[in-house]
């Protein structure tokens, strides 16, 4: 899939339509190009270079070796085998990706391409009067019982991932609640797939696949496939899960049809974070993710070893004690305490004990050189979330100040260019850079600007002596006049001629070259098209309840309340949120029932925690208004895997202080992090990643969605933790996932994303960093960037082709 296309002032479009597709943001960024247009090359080779491409060692089948074991670390044993439930992990995800059919599996750029293992045809066969999809499988395609992967597989997996039966607790059924019915072709390897209304995403659905044995009941679901699985299909099958050491076994599997799988088994073995440096020093390991410091540690011995240094002597050069000789301790030791023989035994035990230390640290560098690292860009970035539901933030100037505080360049240079890894910030919250619907949409925001962002906010009534202020209305109760203005407008449009809205549209998409002017008029469109933050009053809606007393705390945020389905899919995402920044997942892990009639997520939205806040040093530049001072209660996580975000957030705190914002800086355990701050809502900003997507329309939209009202009077925000959200951006995800035209639905994606940025709700600062160890002989296998793992050929070379072996250092 192409990247962005041609450069500011160029166009690269099909067809006239196309061009009526542009928002004020796409037009001033670029518009995407498919790789046939002439004239878009250098755009797409430009796009290429902010791209991190794949490190995973490729070799040819030919060149590795038949048989061996990968021992390959992941974070936890996963608690569900199947990947449609809400604590699925990446643990989950992994084991599925080689034991169960994948329909579609994504490739360097992130483009869905068609397994022809399962598959020898799919595709949209009739649009009118509904769409329908007719695939041909595989007919080797078969399960471990030998039975045939055919339609009632499908109809099985769509019935239980539909909806319609509430027993079943699905974590998420994008996509599965459009199809109408699905009938068996001329046999049983052809499925014919009707949909009730269009459905662009279609290549998402049945990945992975289940057998009917999984997806044929209640039961079977929620509680059959949590331990093991009745039939697989893939090129490993599931040996054992050995709870007690920690190991999932795959192995070969006999009936597989495709290319047999180079390994023996591969054995995933749960090794937290923080314990890695310690495997692999160990050599308990061939494949893991790892931290910069593990990188870093990687590299050194292999600077030593191609200098030729052995373990010994590189801990002579730079291990534990390299400062202090022997002689040197001793002299120090005896003019410190005397050199009668008790003090002289402790000087030779702290002798010992330091040469043992120097010898484990020559073992260890020994063995660390026989890894390599190899790094790309994760699917996945970290973003600074604005809390829009009350106090300061709800006026969406000061959100805007906040984001032209920020230099996003400076922030990920900080993280990805000791790496040597592309460093340009994400342009854009729905694709990356690599895949077809990227577009750098951030001019409708605007870049790093600190004047611009104190003009903001003081247009918002935050001003210097503003906190000795008294309010002009004692009585009124806490908040800002924008705040009233933003309720009025809402009401105001929503009883407007929808005839304006179109209009203006149009009006905005003429002004798009325009220098800043343009760019504030295309924020400010956000508001006009109904943005609604959590704590306005609407006509004929209810604010959220305050979680504590009958107003709540200053800043205070309300108790969520989801519904069932909501909850789990929120929690779904949180847990793979959570690990993406802690390695773990727990927290949001640890809320969901196992058994039992109770599908909602209790905890998944708890009160608030209780951590002390640490207040940043004051710079004398703060700002205030009607008496209060403007600071943000900036929530991060205190985990040892979480050293990334708390240095990214110091440098937050001094950009922001530096425009007259002060922050109160609040540090929580890992566990309560998601759970009780960034699902509850207790915060003004956070720092958490999200994961990205091929399938942008379908599975952003929740997490960009505005909230709404429940019946209870409590608020339904799916994953929009942000809580800022407008009706257009909705429709703009209904359009972009109800079209079959592949390029008017990345233009629809491409307008959404400009009015996500317009909002101000979220700022994506970069793509994170991927760092996998791995043994210097295997190929295959190690940072793939946007893509899959291709399990088969993952292996170990041939012994005649293991010289000279790459070795690429961090």
């Amino acid at each position: 899939m192409s990247q962005i296309g041609a450069p500011r002032g160029r166009t690269c479009s099909r067809s006239p339509r196309s061009r009526t597709l542009r928002s004020v943001a796409t037009l001033t960024s670029a518009v995407l190009a498919v790789a046939v247009l002439a004239g878009c090359s250098s755009s797409d080779e430009a796009d290429e270079a902010r791209a991190a491409a794949q490190d995973n060692a490729p070799a040819a089948r030919d060149k590795v070796a038949d048989g061996g074991t990968l021992r390959w670390a992941v974070d936890a044993l996963p608690t569900t085998l199947n990947a449609f439930q809400a604590d699925a992990d990446g643990t989950t995800s992994r084991i599925a990706g080689a034991v169960l059919p994948s329909l579609y599996t994504l490739d360097g750029r992130g483009r869905p391409q068609r397994n022809a293992d399962y598959l020898e045809s799919a595709q949209v066969v009739e649009t009118e009067p509904k769409q329908v999809v007719l695939y041909k499988l595989n007919q080797q395609a078969v399960w471990s019982d030998g039975r045939e992967i055919g339609a009632p597989d499908f109809v099985a997996q769509w019935r239980a991932l539909s909806g319609r039966d509430t027993a079943y607790w699905t974590a998420h059924n994008s996509g599965y609640e459009r199809i109408e019915k699905i009938e068996r072709g001329k046999n049983d390897l052809e499925v014919r797939v009707t949909f009730s209304k269009p459905y662009a995403d279609w290549q998402s659905l049945f990945t992975p696949l289940y057998p009917k044995q999984v997806m044929g009941s209640p039961n079977s679901f929620n509680d059959g496939a949590r331990a093991s699985l009745k039939a697989t299909a893939g090129p490993f099958l599931l040996k054992t899960i050995d709870r007690k050491n920690g190991d999932v076994t795959l192995a070969r599997n006999p009936r597989w049809w495709g290319q047999p799988a180079k390994l023996d088994s591969v054995v995933l073995k749960a090794v937290p974070r923080a314990d890695r440096a310690d495997a692999l020093a160990a050599g308990t390991l061939d494949l893991a993710e790892i931290d910069r410091s593990t990188a870093e540690r990687i590299a050194l011995a292999l600077r030593d070893a191609q200098a030729g240094r052995n373990g010994a002597q590189a801990a002579l050069a730079h291990g534990p004690g390299s400062s202090v000789t022997p002689s040197k301790a001793l002299k120090s030791w005896a003019l410190a305490h005397g050199t009668d023989d008790e003090k002289a035994a402790e000087v030779q035990a702290a002798r010992t004990k330091n040469q043992q230390a120097i010898a484990a640290y020559a073992n260890a560098q020994d063995t660390l050189a026989k890894y390599v690292v190899r790094k790309s860009l994760e699917p996945a970035y970290t973003q600074l979330s604005l809390n829009g539901e009350s106090g300061p933030l709800a006026d969406e100037r000061v959100r805007r100040a906040v984001a032209r505080a920020i230099n996003r360049r400076e922030l990920a240079e900080s993280v990805l260019k000791p790496l040597g890894l592309p460093a340009d910030p994400p342009g854009s919250h729905l694709a990356l850079a690599g895949q077809a619907a990227y577009a750098d949409s951030s001019d409708a925001l605007g870049n790093q600007d600190t004047a611009e962002a104190r003009a903001l906010l003081a247009d918002a009534g935050w001003v210097p002596g503003g906190a000795a202020r008294k309010p002009a209305d004692a009585g009124t109760k806490a908040g800002s006049e924008a705040e009233k203005k933003a309720a009025e407008k809402a009401a105001e449009k929503k009883t407007g001629d929808k005839a304006d809205e179109k209009e203006g549209a149009k009006k905005e998409a003429a002004k798009a070259d325009a220098s800043t002017d343009a760019k504030k008029q295309a924020a400010d469109t956000a508001s006009d098209e109904g943005l609604y933050i959590v704590g306005d009053d609407k006509p004929g809606e209810r604010r959220a309840t305050p979680a504590v007393g009958a107003d709540g705390p200053e800043n205070g945020t309300g108790i969520l309340a989801p519904a069932p389905a909501a909850a789990r899919q929120s929690a779904a995402l949180l847990a793979r949120a959570e690990a993406l920044d802690t390695g773990t997942g727990s927290g949001a892990r640890a809320a969901l029932p196992v058994s039992g009639t109770d599908k909602g997520v209790a905890g998944a939205y708890a009160p608030r925690g209780t951590a002390a806040p640490v207040t940043a040093p004051e710079a004398g530049k703060g700002l205030g208004k009607d008496g209060k001072a403007l600071s943000l209660r900036f929530v991060l996580p205190s985990g040892p895997g979480s050293e990334a975000l708390r240095a990214v957030g110091d440098r937050i705190v001094r950009m922001l202080d530096a425009v007259g914002i002060r922050t109160e800086v609040t540090k929580v355990s890992d566990d309560s992090f998601f759970k009780d701050h960034v699902a509850s809502g207790d915060y003004d900003l956070a720092l958490y990643s999200w994961p990205a997507s091929a399938f942008p329309a379908t599975d952003a939209r929740p997490i960009y969605a505005k909230p709404e009202p429940a019946s209870d009077g409590s608020l339904l925000v799916e994953q929009n933790y942000s809580r800022v959200g407008t009706d257009r951006i909705d429709q703009l995800f209904d359009q972009a996932a109800g079209t079959l035209d592949e390029e008017e639905a990345r233009e629809l994606v491409r307008q959404a994303d400009a009015r996500i940025w317009a909002a101000a709700g979220s700022i994506p600062l970069y793509q994170r960093p991927q760092l996998v160890a791995a043994k210097a002989d295997l190929v295959n296998a190690g940072a793939w960037g946007l893509a899959g793992p291709r399990y088969q050929d993952i292996g170990f070379k041939k012994p005649e082709t293991s010289k000279g072996a790459e070795r690429i250092t961090p």
